[in-house]
């Protein structure tokens, strides 16, 4: 668990987030640098983004 990834919860941290441009792509390398894992947060709720060993992607509430 040491190696997980949080995206920030401040307004300017997000903003490093924000995607302008909505044909960008962010590539699950880079999602994934830090673990096979990373939490999202969406609407007040909070998701696991996981990647297998199959490199299939499970995304749970």
């Amino acid at each position: 668990m040491a190696n997980l990834l949080t995206v920030p919860e401040t307004n300017a941290d997000k903003q490093k987030f924000a995607m302008v441009d909505r044909t960008k792509r962010i590539y699950s390398d880079t999602l994934f640098s830090h673990g096979d894992e990373v939490f999202i947060q969406h609407q007040g709720e909070q998701y696991r983004l996981r990647r297998t060993r199959n490199g299939k992607l499970i995304l749970t509430k």
